[in-house]
């Protein structure tokens, strides 16, 4: 059990591109949630620079749960 949770926390701090987090986020959020899409995730990194280095690698722990705050309003403005 330590092992797998060791394991979780270490999936969390990964950086990973832009299209392996969207595949993963995907797969990891509730049916209720929207979909994240390539497009989003380009218009979230414009939107909020802060949260990214010159690499623009994704991380779950640092982008997952603003990323999930500010999905709605990016669909309801399309």
């Amino acid at each position: 059990m330590k092992e797998n949770r060791k394991q979780m926390q270490e999936v969390n701090l990964v950086e990973t591109p832009l299209e392996v987090f969207v595949d993963y986020y995907n797969k990891n959020i509730p049916a209720s949630f929207p979909k994240a899409t390539k497009e989003a995730l380009e218009q979230f990194q414009e939107t909020h620079p802060g949260l990214f280095d010159d690499n623009k690698m994704w991380t779950i722990d640092k982008h997952r749960r603003r990323l999930m705050d500010w999905l709605p309003s990016y669909h309801e403005a399309k």
